[in-house]
């Protein structure tokens, strides 16, 4: 089932909703955070940086919007005791969560395999695929409280089109694509949840920049640019669409 790739959310479309969205503090987690919140829903803005996490509270408050909360997570070194406390935290809070974006990720190197370091190829599967796993796990009791709830993975152009020397970032996205799946058939009978996934494609994003030095940002969309999809999927006109992947250009 296709869904538009330019959607534009209406004002309030997301009213009443509780949408945690991680790496929040930048590229495409933060215009999420902002196109949420400007569609009326209570945005949880997770990330590692406490001070960029500050600066998009402001920003939400300065729209009017809701008041979005922090939940501020290191994914590659948060144990279990802050996993467990952040979804406690949401279901005394919020009594439930209707939205869950996996927006964070991390690259790592661009080199060989045969050259590839293994502490950043632990790290960034740790961060891109281990950790969407335990959170989703440990948040899905919220988000079965929701009338109607949607999970989304944000997936990548390598998934469909695999090449060389996109080493631990690839095979994460990967992996990824198989635990939404997976995830989907386990909670098919629960029709009160949503799994779906998004590749937002090329956006003028720093990790955009790091993978393509040479590339002008200025040619590229901006993450805002993609958001439309997400919104789509998060809000009323995703009711039913479940199990499926989304190119967002």
């Amino acid at each position: 089932m296709p869904i538009p790739k330019h959607f534009t959310s209406a004002a309030g479309s997301l009213h009443g909703r509780v949408i945690m969205i991680t790496g929040a503090s930048g590229g495409l987690g933060r215009a999420l955070c902002l196109e949420c919140a400007r569609a009326g829903a209570s945005v949880i803005l997770s990330g590692r940086n406490r001070a960029k996490l500050d600066g998009i509270y402001d920003e939400i408050g300065a729209l009017g919007a809701p008041q979005p909360a922090i939940a501020k997570l290191d994914l590659a070194t948060a144990t279990a005791v802050e996993y467990d406390h952040l979804a406690k935290t949401i279901a005394e809070e919020f009594g439930r969560l209707d939205g869950l974006v996996h927006a964070a990720a991390l690259l790592g190197d661009r080199t060989p395999l045969e050259h590839y370091d293994v502490p950043t190829w632990c790290r960034v599967l740790h961060v891109n695929l281990t950790a969407p796993f335990i959170l989703t796990q440990v948040l899905l009791p919220s988000l079965r409280k929701s009338m109607d709830a949607s999970v989304i993975f944000v997936s990548s152009g390598v998934v469909n089109n695999p090449r060389p020397f996109w080493g631990a970032y690839a095979v994460s996205k990967s992996g990824l694509e198989s635990m939404r799946s997976m995830l989907g058939q386990e909670l098919e009978s629960e029709t009160n949840i949503r799994v779906n996934s998004v590749n937002p494609g090329r956006m003028r994003t720093g990790m955009r920049a790091a993978a393509y030095p040479a590339e002008d940002p200025n040619t590229l969309p901006s993450p805002v640019s993609v958001a439309g999809s997400f919104l789509y999927l998060l809000g009323p006109h995703g009711r039913g669409i479940d199990g499926e992947y989304f190119d967002a250009q």
